[in-house]
């Protein structure tokens, strides 16, 4: 969640693909119990002696999120590519957690805390931006998994004029359904096994229901400008949320709870539908598989700009919800759909045949062989769910579950990616 960014007229506007933003959200815990802990301001204080928002090193920067045992990481702008990326993020993780171990504390990533009550173990961040966090809590009450328990990967991605963003825009909302299918990382609340492969998104859907127009369907209306997105997106949350914020502090583009929301303030449409995986090269992975055929839709691969544009938000959504259900085990019956990435199958296919058809189509990790194995493991042994689950099997303990997850925070340490039969 972030606070309001004006429009910079002095910063160079990139063009598509020239520029990459990516934020990576992780969890404060105490090493033994996993218990939660609020000490984000703490860690930032420790480093700058203040307890600042933002604190830049270089190219990666830490911030704060809306809850206090949250700190996200993120490119210090945008970068000219993703390439190794992984290797600056790993470097932040470990240097956290050295300074975490005074607290007897670690990160711990995946989207979701296996055991947390969000209603008793939640704090929100008191500092600087606090107003915004407060809007938020006095509105909605932000005590709830929706709101306090939800760690994702963002990929920010930039648009030159409205021509660029219609391009994009229609791109990614008929990938947005199927996204999830690799990066579900969240299949307990509780301390139960959901059923569902993304319990992170199936909350977060629903964490703003009393004013539905802030999150829609989560898959973008069909707006392809910004005049039409600013009537049709931004205006009618501005208007549903404003008797419950007569200070206007919500009335800004932040508000856009969409899994994919359009920042003109700066040119760059925010995808905010991952969960968060293991270890930062499993993200640059899943980043990259969808970097890759987001290309290849924008360059007509497939099929034609036009035919991306026809897509209703209604029926991508009924896909999406598939997917935040069973991942790749979802069946795809919409032929229409599985042809815009030129994949014919007979009756139905799996989401993770489609996801294999378009590595072998689009992909190449030659040159970035840690990528490679990680998407490998991804779309051969399947998501972070499904793994997580096959460690835990599908009643697992209270014990068990923080054996896994101490076994998912060595994978983040270590930056190796999690395989239930083998060590971190």
């Amino acid at each position: 969640m972030e606070t309001a960014e004006p429009r910079d007229s002095t910063k160079k506007t990139l063009h598509l693909f020239e520029g990459f933003g990516v934020e990576l959200e992780y969890m404060i815990v105490q090493q033994g119990s996993l218990q939660v802990l609020p000490i984000t301001d703490k860690l930032i204080y420790d480093e700058v002696g203040a307890y600042l928002s933002d604190v830049e090193f270089g190219d990666i920067a830490w911030s704060n999120e809306l809850v206090l045992h949250v700190v996200e990481l993120k490119t210090q702008g945008p970068v000219k590519s993703l390439m190794q990326l992984q290797e600056k993020f790993q470097a932040h993780v470990q240097k956290i957690n050295r300074m975490l171990a005074k607290y007897d504390a670690m990160l711990l990533p995946t989207g979701a805390h296996p055991l947390m009550n969000p209603y008793t173990d939640t704090k929100l961040w008191p500092h600087e931006h606090n107003a915004v966090y407060e809007a938020y809590n006095r509105i909605f009450d932000c005590r709830g998994h929706g709101w306090a328990n939800l760690q994702s990967t963002h990929l920010n991605l930039p648009f030159y004029d409205d021509a660029e963003f219609e391009k994009l825009h229609a791109a990614i909302r008929v990938l947005l359904p199927i996204m999830p299918a690799l990066s579900a990382s969240t299949p307990i609340l509780d301390g139960a096994v959901t059923g569902l492969a993304d319990s992170r998104l199936e909350v977060y859907r629903q964490n703003q229901q009393k004013l539905p127009s802030i999150a829609g369907k989560v898959i973008p209306e069909a707006v392809f400008n910004e005049a039409d997105y600013e009537e049709q997106v931004l205006q009618p949350m501005y208007h549903e949320v404003a008797p419950y914020d007569p200070e206007g502090t919500l009335q800004e583009e932040f508000l856009n709870s969409r899994g994919a929301i359009a920042r003109f303030g700066r040119n760059t449409i925010e995808i905010r539908l991952l969960d968060i995986q293991e270890c930062p090269v499993a993200d640059m992975a899943v980043l990259q598989a969808v970097v890759t055929v987001l290309q290849a839709l924008i360059a007509e691969r497939w099929v034609p700009l036009h035919d991306l544009k026809a897509w209703h938000e209604d029926r991508l959504s009924a896909i999406l919800l598939e997917v935040i259900a069973k991942g790749q085990e979802a069946i795809l019956t919409d032929l229409a759909y599985a042809q815009l990435f030129g994949f014919d199958f007979g009756e139905s296919c799996t989401v993770g045949e489609l996801w294999k058809h378009l590595v072998q189509e689009v992909l190449s990790l030659d040159d970035q062989p840690e990528l490679a194995n990680a998407l490998h493991v991804i779309v051969s042994r399947g998501n972070l769910s499904k793994r997580i689950i096959e460690a835990l099997g599908d009643t697992p303990s209270e014990e068990k579950i923080r054996e896994v997850y101490r076994q998912l925070a060595v994978c983040l340490q270590k930056g190796s990616v999690f395989l239930p039969d083998t060590p971190c």
